[in-house]
């Protein structure tokens, strides 16, 4: 699943090749990006993608500093940009370490005004956003019957997690829609009631299950998940039904 994912990264990053401006990514945080990362960073897929003509953003982010072994630009840091030796000025990180979170947010929403040109009401529209989703259907930092669920005219805000480091700082779910191409990465057995209940569910329950906010207005969504993630599927419990028989 790694491998696809980065895979589609480097296609990705090749058509955007076609465009006049740079390939912009928003990451996530959590270990399964990291699996992706590992991939990226490997000799046969690196050198296919020009890292000068990528800018790199960050979907959300906890209240931590750069350095905190929970703070998605570390987990990035380390396994992506110090082995690809991205240049600093492609790398535009949220601000965990601020004393005001949602100055820190709305800061970060002039970020992505200024390099994409984009100001309001237009929404900044990303070539690639990556996502995961927690056991709870979270997705970024958009948690179940919070305020951020919603907001329609803010790209970023200040946000509160129930568990863990409490205060974070994440995009939308109207900006994450804008985007060309959104990712979901889902891993583990865990998630597998919660994908089942967010794509499979019969209906829609978004303060709920936040995932399922992200219906791109204008562009593709894929998941991609691996076995035990997908277990509970219909098409999972399809194959296992055609093997018995």
């Amino acid at each position: 699943m790694a491998r696809e994912a980065a895979e589609l990264f480097v296609w990705l990053a090749g058509q955007a090749r076609a465009e006049p401006t740079p390939f912009r990514v928003a990451l996530s945080g959590g270990s399964t990006p990291r699996t992706m990362y590992a991939r990226l960073v490997e000799p046969s897929l690196a050198r296919q993608v020009k890292w000068q003509e990528v800018e790199f953003y960050f979907g959300d982010e906890r209240c931590v500093p750069p350095d905190h072994p929970e703070s998605n630009y570390c987990s990035a840091n380390v396994s992506l940009f110090q082995p690809l030796k991205i240049d600093p000025k492609n790398i535009h990180r949220m601000v965990g370490e601020a004393p005001d979170p949602d100055q820190a947010a709305r800061d970060y929403e002039a970020v992505l005004r200024r390099q994409f040109g984009a100001a309001a009401p237009v929404w900044p529209r990303f070539d690639f956003i990556l996502l995961g989703m927690g056991e709870d259907g979270h997705t970024a930092s958009l948690f179940p019957g919070t305020p951020a669920l919603d907001e329609r005219e803010r790209l970023v805000v200040a946000n509160h997690s129930p568990r863990g480091i409490r205060d974070r700082i994440t995009f939308t779910a109207p900006l994450i829609n804008a985007a060309r191409v959104v990712l979901f990465l889902v891993c583990g057995e865990n998630k597998a009631p919660t994908a089942r209940a967010v794509l499979e569910g019969g209906g829609q329950d978004p303060r709920r299950y936040p995932a399922q906010l992200i219906r791109p207005t204008q562009g593709r969504l894929l998941w991609f998940l691996d076995q035990a993630a997908a277990s509970e599927l219909a098409v999972a419990r399809q194959q296992v039904v055609s093997n018995e028989e």
